[in-house]
């Protein structure tokens, strides 16, 4: 702190290890990208076309989430965001969700247009052009997806458990987004292959179509998840029971300290900020407080009030009552 004024960037300012994986993928997934596109149209294949179209897509999406990152970075310390830029990375999940549930129904036109209308398919060119998405694809899937499971050992806003060196990336949304659309071009990919193969082997030739109906389902259902927990950090959801009760038990020390007013929500990656009202017969400094604060909570900015009660009033217990003094800071932890 200097001169009243503390940082508010809270490690946004730092390269993101999302940001050097995204371009990556970005790069490999344009040169893919018009391979399959080429070929789909070449070879005639629905399944095929639909591949490279969602890597044409996908490619763009991604190319959003790279600019979220720079954007977050560079900004870090802009004293306009209240909280820095740690939201950046929301709204850029944000709309990466919005576009794959996009790419979702343009799967499904473009399939339902293949029942109706029906083009010859060159099997053989297009399954061998289908295997080699699905290996790029699956690459670039794992250059994201490292490091992007859960954990165990602490408690986010859905009771589950995460462990410390995985919890920002859980709680990246943009890496998610970018994961989920490769995941999305890997999944498109096996699916062609497969109906391409029974089509080729069984006469089976509506699977090709089919197929991106299944797909288009089972991306709009990634784009739901991400765009629910996305928008929880945007319009700052109240953090879960559990996250609220064990802020309670670590300021309430079983005596005269009363946590009578909590809100705790996401403002970046794995961060949290907090609002705490505390009420006590024997008040401390509000850094004291701060400091009981669980460390795995994440919680970077926290403004604590205290309001002091005599030990014999109980009108507070009833919502009503005199507040004879009170104090409040606001900083970082």
């Amino acid at each position: 702190m200097r001169d009243g004024y503390h940082d508010h960037s809270f490690g946004q300012d730092r390269r993101r290890e999302g940001e050097r994986r995204t371009i990556l993928v970005i790069a490999i997934t344009a040169t893919m990208m018009v391979v399959e596109i080429a070929a789909g149209i070449v070879f005639g294949s629905m399944a095929l076309l639909a591949d490279g179209l969602h890597m044409a897509s996908h490619a763009a999406a991604l190319t959003v989430t790279a600019l979220a990152y720079v954007y977050a970075r560079r900004h870090a310390h802009d004293p306009r965001f209240s909280f820095g830029t740690g939201k950046v990375n929301s709204l850029g999940g944000f709309t990466g969700a919005v576009l794959l549930a996009v790419f979702a129904l343009l799967m499904v036109a473009e399939s339902v247009d293949r029942f109706v209308h029906p083009v010859p398919i060159r099997f053989d060119q297009a399954i061998l052009v289908a295997v080699v998405g699905l290996l790029v694809n699956g690459a670039s899937a794992l250059i994201l997806g490292h490091g992007h499971g859960h954990g165990h050992g602490h408690v986010d806003d859905h009771g589950e458990a995460d462990d410390h060196a995985g919890h920002h990336h859980h709680h990246d949304h943009n890496l998610r987004a970018a994961y989920f659309h490769v995941l999305a071009d890997a999944l498109t990919s096996l699916l062609a292959i497969g109906a391409l193969l029974s089509g080729k082997y069984f006469g089976l030739v509506w699977m090709d179509p089919l197929m991106g109906i299944v797909g288009a389902g089972l991306v709009a259902r990634w784009s739901w998840g991400l765009l629910r927990d996305t928008s929880r950090v945007l319009l700052d959801h109240q953090a879960s029971p559990d996250v609220e009760g064990a802020i309670r038990r670590a300021l309430e020390d079983g005596g005269g300290d009363r946590v009578v007013d909590l809100h705790v929500w996401w403002i970046g990656p794995g961060i949290r900020a907090a609002n705490v009202t505390v009420v006590s017969s024997a008040p401390r400094e509000p850094d004291h407080y701060r400091a009981l604060l669980p460390r795995e909570l994440g919680v970077v900015h926290a403004t604590v009030e205290i309001r002091s009660q005599p030990p014999t009033d109980r009108a507070l217990d009833s919502g009503v009552g005199r507040r004879p003094s009170g104090r409040a800071a606001a900083g970082p932890l």
